[in-house]
């Protein structure tokens, strides 16, 4: 079992800054899970805690049954995959790869062999007599891979691993990727900041901000769910639309338009409350013909997105801006008055802290 499991984790720099603050966690064996959050939310500390690579304040490190909260990087039996790769320019491919293996000990003729198996299981056919500086940046993507695979390690431990590569090969590397942990089964943590590839790879993520775990749950239940208006404005494409208003009989005030409570949150709330309420832009729509219970307004900016549009209203006598996705086949005129439309089930409200009312 390589199931990993921090308690009361905290690691504390000089000043009192704490890059992972009394973090309780655990990971499941085999699980592809995502840490999530913005530049200096902690997640990249703490993968290198997990990893040994940083030393705990406090708090205990579990991988499996065995406490590796003292223990040295090469004791744990984690391979970790860094941003920028961190292979050897001098070395070959193949003994780029085997590496791991020769730290360990293994025959010259045995760690050669196992290096060319795994090249070949991740396309390097052909490029393991080359140098790290003559391949592309997805063919050294692959070759870090290739040698953490090599390792056999209990865990994957990958710090934004993508983040060099084009748009394009980000694609194709993260469907590799899935596949790769699919076939291999070792639990793998994987630090991004970037929520599309989290919400595609993971089974679970935890969203962090300033060291604490925010929400922790599947891609469906932070994307349709989020616990907090930190978590919404974060997750997804295109920001969760976040719209003050005042419960008013039954419904919500948002300047002088009243619409429906979100489902489920009309016995949690009371009149003159101050809330927020929100909605997916995928989760609503438009239309150029009067709807009772709509949000009335004007459309002020067309984003092209290919097959679809994102559309922002203008709600009248507010600040507000609602954002809409809509299909390349129903995008309004710019200046068009227009009604966007939405299911109750589909909405939710937030209180005054940020915190999601209802279940």
């Amino acid at each position: 079992m390589a199931s990993i499991t921090t308690s009361s984790l905290i690691k504390e720099y000089p000043g009192g800054v704490r890059g992972v603050d009394d973090m309780d966690l655990t990971i499941h064996d085999g699980e592809f899970f995502a840490l999530l959050g913005p530049s200096g939310c902690g997640k990249t500390t703490l993968l290198r805690t997990i990893a040994g690579l940083e030393k705990s304040t406090s708090g205990s490190i579990s991988i499996g049954d065995r406490d590796v909260t003292n223990l040295e990087p090469g004791q744990r039996r984690v391979a970790m995959v860094f941003q920028d790769y961190a292979l050897f320019p001098h070395m070959s491919i193949v003994d780029n790869i085997a590496y791991p293996l020769k730290i360990q000990k293994v025959a010259r003729p045995e760690r050669q062999a196992s290096a060319e198996e795994v090249g070949d299981k991740l396309s390097l056919q052909g490029l393991m007599e080359r140098r790290p500086g003559q391949l592309s940046g997805g063919q050294q993507q692959r070759v870090a891979l290739a040698r953490a695979v090599t390792s056999r390690p209990d865990v994957f431990l990958f710090d934004e691993p993508l983040s060099n590569l084009d748009a394009r090969l980000r694609l194709e590397a993260r469907t590799f990727l899935k596949k790769l942990q699919q076939d291999l089964g070792v639990t793998t943590v994987f630090v991004t900041h970037d929520q599309a590839e989290a919400l595609a790879l993971a089974d679970r993520i935890a969203i962090m901000r300033a060291g604490k775990m925010q929400q922790l749950g599947t891609p469906r239940e932070v994307f349709q769910r989020p616990a907090n208006t930190f978590v919404a404005s974060f997750v997804g494409s295109t920001s969760m639309n976040l719209i003050k208003g005042t419960v008013d009989d039954g419904s919500v005030t948002i300047g002088r338009q009243r619409i429906a409570l979100p489902a489920g949150t009309a016995d949690k709330v009371s009149d003159g409350q101050e809330v927020t309420w929100g909605a997916r832009p995928e989760y609503l729509g438009l239309t150029t013909e009067p709807d009772s219970g709509s949000i009335s307004g004007k459309v002020t900016v067309s984003e092209n997105l290919g097959a679809s549009v994102l559309m922002t209203v203008e709600v009248p006598e507010t600040d507000h801006l609602l954002q809409v996705v809509v299909s390349e086949d129903n995008e309004p005129e710019i200046g068009a008055p227009v009604w966007v439309t939405f299911e109750p089930r589909r909405t939710l409200l937030f209180d005054a802290e940020g915190l999601r009312i209802g279940d």
